[in-house]
């Protein structure tokens, strides 16, 4: 038995899958905050699971970013090279608007007060300047005593280079400071950028406590239940990773939930021969968006949180996959501004009081309260009947912005759909026109509870040529995450100009870098046959600040292998910024993402029971397709949708945890698998 739970904002999803008798299902519960583990059981139990017969069990999990949006960390120190306690004060320079000042900088996890510096210096090579002085670790260690530190950062200059120092500091305030969290930077980032180390340091830091309480409750809980089997824990970077491994690295966990949906879509595209995917996964606090081209995702460590028009975020140097995120979804709350504005989200309803639809006390209007009023919510099929939504309490929601407005609910409705729609196209633009790619030339795969809902709309507005809504699109991204393997990445600064470096230097980084991975894997009981390596390279032109990310040539390393990785540095810079040089190209850093693979579970194809399509149709109403018009809608049970059905807009297809809107231009195609394809007629 497999399974797989994805904590989300406002539900738990719950996938599983026997393998010896092909049995499947999905649940959706509630999420449960701060007791998230709650919610997973509470998932388990509906399921009808025997915990005893689950031998694998991946998890995603939205504690490390709730932790850190909400302040809900430990009380963090860090210790760093004597001059530099201030590098999280100083920060960056560069605005997020180039046009607006009135930005400030971000408030640094941890006071001034609690920034303590002691002797020691490396040069950029990671040669000894000044030898570290322990002596003075102690008064450092009292005085975290006294004010109550939980947690630790150690982040020391050039530390990436030489680990030395980051080392035999951590190992002494260990012993100093027994109960307290102790991170040395290395432990999280072998990067260089003195700003970037430091504040992923102390973020990994300020959420360590927080993590490890979560994964001890989790694993108790689950041993409570007579779980025998292993439990891994789903990474940023798109793979999952043992508990242990989770542990000494929980900042890894930032986006552990949405890269589930993402590298469900890559699973998808092989499946069904989309190799170009555009995510669009909609749940009931955010809509999130990614591309895929050619099969692989995009990985980077520039991911930020809190980043905005007026905020330059927080870096966390860890490889993520590039998934831009807004606060727009199910339970987005619209609102008018002081110039009688409307604006939906980032503000979520979540799942309490939720929408006012749930007749929980929600008072304010949500994207689904207006997807009800617009019919395109069955609200006799609300989340497959199980709650009788409060129509009067949506129409008193909406009303209160309508009176503002000056218009109707139904009017007001529209508006907030269109918004949201809005929010939702520049999200997607930002993950492909913004990055040189013509949305004309990929798939947009939707999912989460609100993706179908939304996605016919996007895609004309951005002229995709086809949607794919999944089987169980609405616990996509838990299937995901059934579809992943083990993997950590590695990533070492080195600068070096390819015109001077030799062959040899960069195989023996890259060697030491496999042979590291090999080791660690080793220890989480993963063997070398196992491995697959896969090197990438962070390459920029000399004079260059900023690099671009490209797949480094498979094999062994020779001149031919360097001037392609050139090539190819090239081709990406151009295609990011609209132009190359000709000037020296450096290799800055190495990009090692190792993979431990995992037996995956099979999809069969559906067997096809003759129904007619009129079987599958369980009535009709009137729906607001906004710029296309009220039409009276045929409604699918997608259930009853047999592969090889065609049916055309204006449609809906109704599932219980979702609904699937279909444009009157376009034109619904089911495979062999279930999934739905709408194109344009």
């Amino acid at each position: 038995m497999r399974v797989a739970t994805d904590v989300g904002g406002t539900f738990t999803d719950v996938v599983y899958f026997d393998e010896r008798t092909g049995r499947h299902g999905t649940v959706k519960v509630d999420t449960t905050p701060p007791d998230f583990e709650r919610g997973v059981i509470s998932g388990l139990h509906r399921a009808g699971l025997d915990l005893s017969e689950i031998e694998f069990l991946t998890h995603g999990t939205t504690v490390v970013i709730n932790a850190l949006t909400e302040r809900r960390g430990a009380r963090t120190g860090l210790v760093t090279t004597r001059g530099f306690r201030d590098v999280l004060e100083i920060a960056r320079g560069n605005r997020p608007d180039l046009y607006n000042f009135y930005f400030s900088k971000p408030k640094p996890f941890v006071p001034r007060y609690l920034r303590k510096e002691v002797a020691e210096r490396l040069d950029h090579k990671g040669n000894v300047l000044i030898p570290l002085d322990v002596r003075e670790l102690e008064s450092v260690a009292g005085f975290f005593r006294e004010e109550g530190v939980e947690a630790v950062a150690v982040c020391f200059l050039h530390s990436y280079a030489n680990l030395s120092h980051e080392m035999e500091a951590t190992r002494v305030l260990k012993e100093l400071l027994p109960g307290v969290s102790v991170l040395p930077a290395h432990q999280i980032t072998r990067e260089w950028k003195e700003y970037e180390r430091t504040n992923t340091a102390v973020l990994s830091a300020y959420v360590h406590p927080v993590a490890n309480t979560y994964l001890d409750s989790l694993e108790r809980k689950l041993g409570q239940e007579k779980f025998g089997g292993r439990l891994f824990v789903m990474q940023s970077n798109g793979g999952s990773a043992t508990v242990r491994a989770a542990r000494s690295n929980p900042i890894a966990m930032v986006e552990s939930g949405p890269v589930g949906g993402v590298l469900g879509a890559v699973a998808l595209g092989e499946m069904i021969g989309e190799p170009n995917i555009i995510t669009l996964d909609i749940g009931g606090t955010t809509a999130k968006c990614s591309l895929v081209q050619n099969g692989e995702v995009r990985v980077n460590t520039g991911y930020k949180i809190e980043h905005s028009r007026t905020n330059p975020g927080y870096p966390i140097q860890t490889p993520v996959i590039d998934i831009v995120e807004i606060g727009n979804g199910g339970g987005s709350i619209a609102w008018l501004d002081e110039a009688e504005a409307l604006h939906v989200g980032p503000k979520s309803a979540g799942a309490v009081p939720g929408p006012a639809a749930y007749g929980r006390g929600g008072e304010e209007p949500t994207t689904t309260d207006a997807n009800l009023l617009a019919g395109r919510i069955d609200p006799d099929y609300f989340l497959g009947g199980e709650i009788v939504p409060d129509m009067d309490g949506v129409r008193r929601a909406l009303g209160r912005i309508a009176n503002r407005l000056g218009a109707g609910v139904e009017e007001t409705a529209r508006g907030i759909i269109r918004v949201a729609n809005a929010n939702m196209v520049n999200a997607l633009k930002l993950v492909s026109l913004n990055r040189g790619h013509d949305p004309q030339d990929f798939t947009l795969v939707a999912f989460g509870g609100g993706g179908a809902m939304h996605a016919a709309t996007l895609a004309a507005e951005l002229n995709v040529p086809k949607i794919v809504v999944p089987t169980d699109c609405a616990v996509f991204s838990a299937w995901g995450m059934l579809q992943t393997d083990l993997r950590r990445d590695y990533v070492r600064t080195r600068v070096g100009r390819l015109d001077r470096v030799s062959p040899e230097e960069v195989a023996d980084v890259f060697e030491d870098l496999e042979r590291a991975a090999a080791a660690e894997f080793a220890e989480d009981g993963v063997g070398a046959g196992r491995l697959i390596f896969d090197r990438y390279a962070d390459m920029r032109y000399a004079g260059q600040e900023h690099t671009v990310k490209v797949r480094f040539p498979a094999g062994v390393v020779d001149p031919e292998k360097l001037a392609e990785a050139t090539r190819r540095f090239h081709e990406a810079h151009e295609k990011e910024y609209a132009f190359r040089l000709d000037s020296p190209v450096e290799l800055v850093s190495y990009h090692l993402a190792v993979y431990g693979t995992m037996k995956r579970p099979q999809v069969a194809k559906l067997k096809r029971a003759s129904r007619k399509i009129a079987d599958s149709i369980r009535g009709s109403r009137e729906v607001d397709f906004d710029v296309y018009g009220i039409h009276r809608a045929d409604v699918y049970e997608r259930s009853l949708l047999e592969p090889g059905t065609e049916l055309f807009g204006p449609a809906v297809v109704e599932e219980p945890a979702t609904t699937v809107v279909v444009l009157p231009d376009q034109r619904l195609v089911v495979d062999d698998y279930g999934n739905l394809h709408i194109h344009l007629r």
